[in-house]
This record gives structure tokens, C-alpha cells and sequence, in this order.
């Protein structure tokens, strides 16, 4: 079946043609929306169905997300419980749903079935564990007998013991899934045709199913990045109250998987491309919330995957004009400001690695010398 995408305003326009009468019904409106589809078919863009590996893709990310849904609410629920009889392994690690968290808690899950421990048990444990933080086994002993002790009574320490460990065996068993739903993305990614592409962005975007041309304002309105304007006065309605000369409002009606997409990838390019991370601080510096400055950046972001999209190119930085500008350091001269060749060599060569964000000559160059400037 081929589904044809005809705007209102010429199915509005082709009436003439059916009819000399300005009247219209739903039976005549059906009449010449079949006539176009017959005669003018190729006037029209033709909406292609996503391909069967997106949609896997698709599927596959999706359960992720709602997955990782679970085990944050999970895992705030099992701090509730563990805050009511034994606060002790709270923030003893890093995160109450992490491997070695989990594996603490499963093997001491109430204060009674540490009272035993040592710090030589406590080393052996971390060890079994692979544990590779820079807190000793005495570090974190000391934390957990300097924590509250809780204030419930052997019946109700049982009963919330059992409850714990039902929580961690869950929370096991959605890590493991989740990994096993890494892994199959992995899988999937890789026999994508699109995954250069994908790769590119150091994230995975589904299609919107739009055409290409309305991609990036459809996009934007549609994950919420954008703007709404309600309403402008006119010569009959002045500015009033209820009629604002520049209202605008947050979208809550809208793709919200997508907007949290476009959120993810505006987040992970601030950890690697300088472009990305000066207009975020930009927006912050404006007075601008997390999830604001993201939707500002998501918003720029959403016009070079359109661009990638159209082109069926991958990302590459050295095309991006705004990032070269961005890293492209000069050298004051009194003919006029000379470009430092090596200095935005070196820029450039950070910006485009893995572990940009570790790199101390990266963090150098991005708080540039005081006698050079930006081009």
C-alpha cells in the first residue's frame, strides 16, 4: 500500500478544478483527493515506511529505555527500604543499582549479617569483585559503621530484610537484561546500512518519518526543542494580557522519546565537541535550566542531522563550520590576525577523540592564552 502526503492547502487549491461552486462536502473532498492521487501522483512525495532494520533498532532501544525506567524507580525504592532499618550501604558505593552494590547487599542485606565483617573479608569481597575504586576496604568499613543505625525491631529487621533482597534480585535481573539489550543494539547497529552514520553521532536516532525538506523545523516543533507562539495582536486585537506581542510556551504535547533523544545526544556531544559544550554554557549563562540549555542545543544539533540525513553522509567535524571557527586559534599581528596553524592542529586533534574530555591539553586549549583570539 503507498500512502501519498497531500497538504490541506492544495487540496483547497485542486477544488476548482471538480467544481465551479465554492461549496464542499466530506463525498466531494474524498472525490478529489482520489483524482489527485490518480492523475498527479507524482506532483507528491511518497511516505516510505521505515526499513525492517530500523525498526528492530527501534524496538531494541526502546525496550532499553523502559528498562532503565524500571531500575531507577527500583533502585529508589530499594533506598526507601534500606533507609527504614539500615542506612549503612547507602552511598558506600557509587550507585545503589551498580554490580557491586547489588553483589554487597545480596551477600550482607541486613546490619546482623554484617556484623562479622572485617576489613580482610570486606578486601577479599572487593576483590571477587573486581572492585577498582580508589577507596581502600578500611575507607569504606569505616563508612559503614559510621552510618545511623537503624531503629527497627527484629520482626520488622526480617521482614525488611526478605523485602531488600527481593528488590536486589530484581534490580540483578533487569542490569542483566539491560546488558543482554546493549549487546543485541550492538548487534543490530553493526548490520544497519545507516551505521557510519549513526556512529557519527556517538548516538542512535530513529526516523521521523517526514520529508526531508520539513525534517528539521517538524523535528523540532515535534520533540519540543522549539518555540510555540500562541498568538500576535493585529490592528483589531491590540496587545492585551490575554494577548501577548510575543507569547511563547513550552510544547508538552509532544514526542517525547524523541525529545529525550535529542536531549542524550545534545548531553554527550558537550563532553567531546567545544561547539557544543560554548553554546550550552552560553545558554546556561543566560539564565537557562539543564533541560533548557539541552533543548537549545538539541535545537542546533537538529539541522546537522537533518543535513547528515539528506546527504546520506557521516558527521565529520571537519565540516562542520561553526566547530572550526569555534577551535581555530590566531595570533595577533599588526597586518591583521594570523591563524596558529599547530595550536588549532592541536585543538582540532582534541576534539575529535574518544577521551577528549580527559585530556589536559584539551582542557588547556579550551581556556585559550590571553594574546590569542578567536577568529
Amino acid at each position: 500500500m503507498r500512502v501519498l502526503a497531500l497538504h490541506p492547502n492544495r487540496v483547497k487549491a485542486a477544488r476548482g478544478r471538480f467544481r465551479a461552486s465554492g461549496g464542499k462536502s466530506d463525498r466531494f473532498d474524498r472525490f478529489v483527493l482520489c483524482e489527485l492521487a490518480r492523475s498527479d501522483s507524482h506532483r507528491f512525495r511518497m511516505l516510505e515506511p521505515d526499513s525492517d532494520q530500523t525498526k528492530a533498532i527501534r524496538a531494541l532501544t526502546r525496550a532499553r529505555e523502559d528498562l532503565v525506567g524500571a531500575r531507577v524507580a527500583l533502585a529508589s525504592q530499594l533506598r526507601a527500604e534500606l533507609e527504614r532499618f539500615w542506612p549503612g550501604p547507602i552511598g558506600l558505593f557509587f550507585d545503589p543499582d551498580s554490580a557491586i552494590s547489588l553483589a554487597f547487599l545480596a551477600r550482607y542485606p541486613s546490619p546482623e549479617d554484617a556484623c562479622g565483617l572485617g576489613e580482610k573479608r570486606l578486601a577479599a569481597f572487593l576483590k571477587a569483585h573486581q572492585y577498582n575504586n580508589r577507596k581502600t576496604a578500611k575507607q569504606l568499613l569505616e563508612r559503614l559503621r559510621s552510618a545511623p543505625a537503624g531503629r527497627a525491631g527484629e520482626l520488622e529487621t526480617l521482614a525488611r530484610r526478605a523485602i531488600a533482597q527481593g528488590m536486589v534480585d530484581a534490580l540483578q535481573t533487569i542490569v542483566a537484561q539491560i546488558a543482554e539489550l546493549e549487546r543485541q543494539i550492538a548487534q543490530a547497529l553493526e548490520r544497519h546500512p545507516d551505521a557510519e552514520i549513526f556512529r557519527s553521532f556517538f548516538c542512535q536516532r530513529e526516523s521521523a518519518g517526514l520529508p526531508r525538506r520539513s525534517w528539521p523545523r517538524s523535528v523540532t516543533a515535534g520533540a519540543a526543542t522549539g518555540i510555540v507562539t500562541r498568538s500576535r495582536p493585529t490592528a483589531d486585537k491590540p496587545p492585551s494580557p490575554s494577548n501577548p506581542a510575543n507569547a511563547t510556551s513550552f510544547r508538552c504535547a509532544c514526542n517525547k522519546r524523541l525529545r529525550n533523544a535529542l536531549a542524550t545526544l545534545a548531553q554527550s556531544s558537550c563532553r567531546w565537541n567545544p561547539w557544543a559544550a560554548d553554546l550550552y554554557a552560553r545558554a546556561r549563562a543566560r539564565g537557562h535550566s539543564h533541560r533548557r540549555a539541552l533543548r537549545t542545543l538539541g535545537r542546533a544539533l537538529c539541522r546537522i542531522l537533518w543535513r547528515c540525513w539528506q546527504t546520506r553522509t557521516p558527521y565529520d567535524p571537519a565540516r562542520h563550520t561553526r566547530l572550526q571557527q569555534h577551535i581555530t586559534v590566531t595570533i595577533p599581528n599588526p597586518s591583521g590576525p594570523r591563524p596558529d596553524t599547530a595550536a588549532t592542529q592541536r585543538m582540532a586533534g582534541a576534539t575529535v577523540t574518544h577521551r577528549a574530555g580527559r585530556r589536559d591539553e584539551r582542557a588547556a586549549l579550551d581556556g585559550k592564552p590571553e594574546a590569542a583570539t578567536p577568529a
